[in-house]
């Protein structure tokens, strides 16, 4: 008989406990309810964003109108991860840092891309100075062109320094293997006084280049420093070559130098000559 007391008393703790447990479910499910609509309401909403840094192809303007659409939630809400990546998705901007800044501001720091060159066949992208290449598409076209249709003066200036630019060309996961060989090998033709425009890594891992009076050298594979070495010896006697037949180095239409202990030269005028370096 003393069981069935002990048996309903525990019964009595249990549903107790229950209820308790169920209170305590039903009171965490309104706050989160609550903070979930208070969260939503206008005033979290962002206010305002600012931009600085480099900002030559973007402004708060252009970046208001195509990315903050782009953005998911509001002040508090907001995944900074999602912010950075829209912000990056920006022409010309290599990356950007996003910060909030209470009561509703959003603070947004960009570094542009330097480009150093032109990548591929048609010339139609850019590469910087990391080796990474990038769409050279003007992210603030926001109608701010001279209304004779002048480009005002800094672009003017920039497109000025970009026309300078050298193209380079090759599979695009070795661009920084390109452009580090160009810084390479450019400056070995200073003896010449000619100026390598163009280096393109063929298949088979050798390497073209055309010079700024569109000769063309074909360099061969290798190493950097057995292409120096050939390019060297190149430009230290192609120009007394050239001068035995009466001619500039400017009158340099090809040369390769792919061959074993010398090279192929043609002047334009005068046929195929193997010179010794």
């Amino acid at each position: 008989m003393s069981g069935a007391p002990a048996m309903a008393s525990w019964d009595v703790r249990l549903m107790d406990f229950a209820a308790r447990l169920l209170l305590a479910g039903v009171a965490l499910a309104c706050v989160a309810a609550a903070a979930w609509w208070a969260l939503r309401q206008p005033v979290f909403a962002i206010g305002r964003i600012t931009v600085d840094g480099d900002v030559e192809h973007n402004s708060a303007s252009s970046l208001q109108a195509n990315i903050v659409p782009l953005l998911q939630g509001n002040f508090i809400t907001l995944q900074m991860a999602q912010a950075q990546a829209a912000f990056e998705s920006a022409p010309w901007v290599r990356r950007a840092v996003v910060r909030r800044e209470f009561p509703n501001l959003l603070h947004v720091t960009l570094q542009e891309h330097v480009p150093v060159a032109y990548w591929g066949e048609e010339g139609k992208q850019l590469l910087n100075a990391q080796g990474e290449i990038f769409d050279g598409q003007d992210g603030d076209d926001d109608g701010s062109a001279d209304p004779d249709g002048l480009a005002p003066e800094s672009e003017t200036a920039a497109s000025g320094s970009m026309s300078s630019m050298p193209r380079l060309d090759g599979p695009p996961d070795q661009a920084a293997e390109v452009l580090a060989m160009y810084q390479r090998l450019a400056p070995l033709l200073a003896p010449l006084g000619l100026r390598m425009q163009e280096l393109t890594l063929l298949e088979r891992g050798n390497w073209r280049a055309r010079l700024n009076q569109n000769a063309t050298l074909e360099l061969g594979g290798g190493t950097a420093d057995e292409l120096a070495t050939r390019l060297a010896q190149f430009a230290a006697t192609a120009g007394e070559v050239a001068a035995r037949h009466q001619r500039q180095p400017q009158a340099i239409a090809s040369a390769d130098l792919r061959h074993s202990g010398g090279y192929a030269l043609r002047l334009h005028g005068i046929s195929t000559t193997h010179a010794q370096p």
